[in-house]
Order: structure tokens, then C-alpha cells, then sequence
């Protein structure tokens, strides 16, 4: 059995929970940063969602002036 000194073995735990303190804080850093880009790419998709919409109505719109154009032309030349 091999004989432990106890300063030794305090010096061990305590550079145990000092890297362990280190990993949960760059983890805790780590998390924050990746909720903070989450964030920013919702924000982006939402932009995105709301432009394709804007765009699909625009051409709705388009299309329906087009056609009513097409219909009053048609009626004019009969």
C-alpha cells in the first residue's frame, strides 16, 4: 500500500477543481455564444420568411394586374 501525502493530496484536488471550475466556465461561455448565434439565424429565417412572403405577394399582384389588363383589352377590341 502505498502511503498518500495528504499536502499532496489537497494540492491534487485542488488543481482538479480549479480545471474543472476552467472547463464549466468555457462551457458555460461556449453555450452562451452558441444561443447567441441561434438567435441571430431566427432572426435572419424570419427576415427571409418575410421577404418570401412580400415577394409572393408582389407577384400575386402582378399577375392579377396583368390579368385585368388582358380582360379590359379583350373587351375594348370586341
Amino acid at each position: 500500500v502505498v502511503e498518500t501525502d495528504p499536502k499532496a493530496m489537497q494540492d491534487l484536488t485542488l488543481v482538479v477543481q480549479t480545471l474543472l471550475q476552467q472547463m464549466q466556465d468555457k462551457f458555460q461561455t461556449v453555450s452562451y455564444q452558441i444561443v447567441g448565434r441561434i438567435d441571430g439565424m431566427t432572426s435572419h429565417i424570419d427576415d427571409l420568411v418575410e421577404n418570401i412572403v412580400n415577394v409572393m405577394t408582389q407577384a400575386e399582384m402582378e399577375e392579377l394586374s396583368r390579368s385585368n389588363a388582358l380582360a379590359r383589352s379583350l373587351r375594348i377590341s370586341k
